[in-house]
C-alpha cells in the first residue's frame, strides 16, 4: 500500500532497488503529517513550543570506523584509499544490500524526495528511504525541498536506504561492526544501518558531493557561509563543534548556510536546505538566532533533555551526550538567504578549537600559510561528535573535513589556493578553543570576544593595525582589537605559568610539523615552510 503519492507510481523506482512487499510507503509527507506519525508511532515527543524531541540510543555521534566506499572500476583510481576511505569489495556490498532489502519487507517506509546543492548547474536529485518518520522529517529539514510541481518528475540520481534497526553481521557482511555507512558511487546508492544518529544521512550526501564536484572544477567545502546585506561573503571552516554554525549566525549578517558549501566560478552555494546545530549549553543571550529556531514546530531536537511533564527542554543537561543537536530548515532563521547562494568570499576563517590552549585567538595568514593551515586542518574533536570521543582530542583533519573527502586532500587544497589567488580573499586563523591553560585547566575563549575579532576582520578594522609575529606559529596577530582585552590576544599572558605554556606550544608545533610531512612532497617549498618553525622556539 502507498500513501500520499503523486504522479505515476512506476516513476518512483523503489522496485529498482529491490524494495518489494513493503507494508505502507509514505511519499514526501509534509511536516505536519510526519509529526503526526512520529507521535502515533512513539518515535518522539513534542516539546512545549512544538519541536519534536527524539533519541538515537547508544549511537549519539558519527561512526567513522564503520564508513566504507565500494572499490570498483569507478572508484579504483580516483578515491584516496586509506584509514578514512576504507574499501568494501563489491561482493560484500551485494550481500549487505540483499540482507537490507530483506529487512525492509513487510515494514513501513518513509520516502523523502529532495535535492542537494542550491546551484542549478550542480543540483543533485536525491531520495532518502527510511523506516522511521523522524528520520524522514530530519531529511526534509536538512535537504532542499522540492516544489510541489517538481515532485511527479523527480528522478533521484542518488538514493539512501536507511535502516537504523537493521544490524550488520561483520563476519558475513564485511563490516567492522553492526553499524555501517556504505557509499556505492557506481550504483549511486548509500546504505546506512545499525545507527539512529541522523548526522550519518547528511554527511553521506556531503561525501558524494565531495567526490563529484571537484572533478567538475567546483571546490566543495566543510564550512558555513554568511553575507553582509551589501553582498560581502565570509566562509567559516571547521570540524563539528568549532563554531561554524554559531559564528555564522550573526544578527548583523545574512546566513547562506551553516555547514556545507561549494565554490564555483560564479560564487558560493549551499549544499543543504537546513541546519544541524549543536545545542549543548545553548543560550538565548549568546545565540538568539539558533535559540529561536529550536522553538519552531517542525524542528527536530536530537538527544536533548526534556521534562516529561512540562515538556520544557534543558540545553545544559548532557547525561545522554554532549553532542545534542537541532535540525531545522534554514528558513526558520530570521536572517537567512533562502536562495542558498552568494558571491565570491572576501574573507575566510579557519576555526580551530585548540585543546592545548596555546594558539592565538586570531591571526592573519599569508596565501602560503593559508594553504599550510588548510591542509593541516588542526582542531579538536569535541565530546560526543564521534563514537568513543568523551573529551576534546587534538587532531589534524585535512581541509577541515577529512572524514568526508573521498579524493586526495591536495585536490581540494589546490582548488582553494587557485580561488584565493584569483579573488584576493583574506584568510584568518581563529582559535575557538581554550585559553589560560589546556583543556581541564583553562577555559573556552569567550564567545563575545571571538565575535568581536571576526567583526573587526570583516569590517576591515584589522587591515592597518599593528601586528606582532607569534613566535610559535609564525603568524601575524593584531596587538589590538576593539572590544577584546589585549592580554587575550597573547595566549601566553593568559596562563598562570608561562613556562607551561611554552612546553605545550612546543608539543603542538612539533605535532604540526610531524603531520605535514605527508604533504611535503606535494606542495611548494614556500607552503611547506609556512608552518611553525621549531628552531625559533
Amino acid at each position: 500500500m502507498t500513501a500520499n503519492k503523486m504522479g505515476n507510481p512506476s516513476n518512483y523506482g523503489l522496485e529498482n532497488h529491490g524494495l518489494r512487499y513493503l507494508n505502507m510507503s509514505y511519499w514526501t509527507l509534509s511536516t505536519g503529517a510526519l509529526i503526526e506519525r512520529i507521535l502515533t508511532r512513539r518515535e518522539g515527543i513534542l516539546a512545549h513550543e512544538g519541536a519534536v524531541v527524539v533519541r538515537t540510543g547508544s549511537h549519539t555521534g558519527r561512526a567513522p570506523d564503520d564508513k566504507f566506499i565500494v572499490r570498483d572500476p569507478t572508484t579504483d583510481n580516483t578515491v584516496a584509499w586509506g584509514e578514512i576511505n576504507r574499501p568494501m569489495h563489491p561482493d560484500c556490498f551485494e550481500r549487505l544490500y540483499m540482507h537490507m532489502r530483506s529487512y525492509f519487507q513487510g515494514r513501513d517506509v518513509f520516502i523523502q524526495d529532495a535535492t542537494a546543492a542550491a546551484h542549478p548547474d550542480y543540483r543533485l536529485p536525491i531520495r532518502v528511504v527510511t523506516e522511521t518518520a523522524w528520520h524522514s522529517l530530519f531529511s526534509r529539514n536538512l535537504f532542499i525541498r522540492l516544489k510541489r510541481e517538481e515532485m511527479p518528475d523527480h528522478v533521484p540520481e542518488f538514493t539512501i536506504l536507511h535502516a537504523p534497526g537493521f544490524h550488520a553481521n561483520p563476519e558475513e557482511d564485511g563490516t567492522n561492526s553492526e553499524v555501517f555507512v556504505v557509499l556505492n558511487l557506481e550504483k549511486k546508492l548509500v546504505l546506512i544501518g545499525g545507527t539512529s544518529y541522523a548526522g550519518e544521512i547528511k554527511k553521506s550526501i556531503f561525501s558524494v558531493l565531495n567526490y563529484l564536484l571537484p572533478q567538475q572544477g567546483v571546490l566543495s567545502m566543510h564550512c558555513s557561509a554568511n553575507s553582509s546585506k551589501k553582498g560581502d561573503v565570509a566562509l567559516f571552516f571547521g570540524l563539528s563543534g568549532t563554531g561554524k554554525t554559531t559564528l555564522s549566525s550573526d544578527p548583523e549578517r545574512l546566513l547562506i548556510g551553516d555547514d556545507e558549501h561549494g565554490w564555483a566560478d560564479d560564487g558560493v552555494f549551499n549544499f543543504e536546505g537546513g541546519c544541524y546545530a549543536k545545542t549543548i549549553n545553548l543560550s538565548e543571550e549568546l545565540e538568539p538566532i539558533i535559540w529561536n529556531a529550536t522553538r519552531h514546530f517542525g524542528t527536530v531536537l536530537e538527544n536533548v533533555s526534556i521534562d516529561p511533564y512540562s515538556r520544557r527542554v534543558d540545553f545544559n543537561e548532557s547525561s545522554l551526550t554532549e553532542n545534542t543537536r537541532a535540525a531545522y530548515p534554514v528558513g526558520f532563521l530570521e536572517n537567512s538567504f533562502l536562495t542558498g547562494r552568494g558571491g565570491h568570499p572576501s574573507n575566510i576563517f579557519f576555526l580551530s578549537a585548540d585543546a592545548f590552549g596555546v594558539m592565538p585567538p586570531i591571526a592573519r595568514l599569508t596565501p602560503e600559510q593559508a594553504m599550510y593551515y588548510y591542509m593541516s586542518g588542526y582542531t579538536s574533536k569535541l565530546a560526543g561528535t564521534e563514537k568513543g570521543v568523551t573529551e576534546p582530542q587534538a587532531t589534524f583533519s585535512a581541509c577541515f573535513g577529512a572524514p568526508f573527502l573521498p579524493l586526495h586532500p591536495s585536490v581540494y587544497a589546490n582548488l582553494l589556493g587557485e580561488k584565493i589567488d584569483q579573488h584576493k580573499t583574506k584568510v584568518w586563523l581563529i582559535n575557538t578553543g581554550w585559553t589560560g591553560g589546556s583543556y581541564g585547566e583553562g577555559s573556552r575563549i569567550n564567545l563575545p570576544y571571538t565575535r568581536a575579532m571576526i567583526r573587526a576582520a570583516l569590517s576591515g578594522e584589522l587591515d592597518e593595525v599593528e601586528m606582532r609575529r607569534d613566535p610559535n606559529f609564525c603568524v601575524d596577530v593584531p596587538k589590538e582589537v576593539p572590544g577584546v582585552p589585549t592580554d587575550v590576544l597573547n595566549p601566553r599572558l593568559t596562563w598562570d605559568d608561562p613556562e607551561k605554556y611554552d612546553i605545550k606550544a612546543r608539543v603542538l608545533t612539533t605535532l604540526f610539523q610531524e603531520n605535514f610531512t605527508q604533504f611535503a612532497g606535494q606542495v611548494s617549498q614556500k607552503i611547506a615552510f609556512a608552518g611553525p618553525d621549531l628552531q625559533r622556539l
